[in-house]
């Protein structure tokens, strides 16, 4: 398969690796993106981020939350940022937001089919189509999620007046203001810092299988490592998979307001449950970033005026 340039761009944008290494990586595996991403990995060449943390667009992140009991958050994207920045989309997006909140739809198809609740002879995508006229830039309504606790209280975090949105579900049988600071403060923590479970109970041994793979093989490319016995190699598979799980696990990491420096997010969370003498537990969150995953069209308004001027 021939290996474009614009394929070495965008294996470069993912990884960041060099660009020959990029272009040896396509080459070896025959222009397979995933592949090459592997490649690169198993090389020490690239960093663990996956694509859709490095690509941005624009748009909004609307967080609602009823009774302390259920919230929904929804992304709604445009294509400038000053459309993202309009009053027209913004109450748009607050609207679509109240339309999750109240869902039965257990995916974004079914939701676009439901009854618009602002006007009920209109379809969500009705909706979406007629703002899209209104506003003169293609919309979408990309993804939503509904969390409700049946055992507990549910808290929102809104970051950077909607580039990030966060839900936090708890289980807790005391649910006071002091409770929801300390999970207000731990959905801050989700927005930070971008944890992908909230414990290790909830990673697979695939995963880890695979990650040792990777960590293996990294060591194995490396001419020093690669030297050391079977057993110090294995040790340092362990230690270096254990210090990944730490923080990449809501509960293990450290709290990014621990006065000690040390204290992680398990025990700042049993601390205050201690303090309130409640039964304290994080069960679930959820975190929506603009434009995750999807690639921005760039504009390059110099060649449009050019190609205008000579067509």
């Amino acid at each position: 398969m021939a290996i474009t340039a614009a394929m070495v761009k965008e294996l470069r944008e993912m990884t960041g690796a060099g660009m020959m290494d990029c272009k040896k990586a396509l080459t070896e595996t025959d222009g397979d993106m995933d592949a090459a991403v592997e490649f690169l990995r198993k090389n020490g060449q690239a960093k663990a981020e996956k694509k859709a943390g490095r690509i941005a667009a624009e748009g909004l992140c609307k967080v609602v939350v009823k009774d302390d009991k259920t919230a929904a958050v929804v992304e709604v994207n445009s294509e400038t940022d000053f459309v993202a920045k309009n009053e027209e989309f913004q109450k748009f997006v607050a609207a679509v937001a109240d339309q999750a909140l109240a869902t039965s739809a257990a995916d974004i198809d079914a939701f676009l089919a439901e009854s618009w609740n602002v006007d009920s002879s209109k379809t969500v995508k009705d909706a979406l189509v007629e703002k899209v006229a209104v506003i003169g830039e293609n919309l979408t309504i990309r993804r939503f999620a509904k969390v409700e606790a049946a055992n507990g209280c549910v808290v929102s975090y809104t970051h950077g007046g909607g580039r990030i949105g966060v839900i936090v579900e708890a289980e807790t049988n005391v649910v006071n203001d002091a409770v929801k600071e300390a999970l207000t403060n731990v959905a801050m923590q989700v927005a930070a810092l971008y944890p992908k479970y909230v414990s290790e109970e909830e990673i697979s041994a695939d995963y880890v299988e695979h990650e040792k793979e990777i960590l293996k093989a990294q060591i194995m490319n490396d001419p020093k490592e690669s030297q050391k016995p079977e057993k110090v190699i294995e040790g340092m598979i362990q230690g270096r998979i254990k210090k990944e799980l730490k923080e990449i696990c809501l509960l293990d990491q450290v709290y990014v307001k621990a006065e000690d420096g040390k204290q992680t997010v398990g025990q700042y969370i049993a601390q205050v449950g201690k303090e309130n003498n409640a039964d304290l537990k994080v069960v679930k969150f959820v975190r929506f970033e603009t434009g995750e995953g999807i690639e921005k069209k760039e504009e390059d308004f110099a060649a449009e005026v050019a190609a205008q001027m000579n067509a």
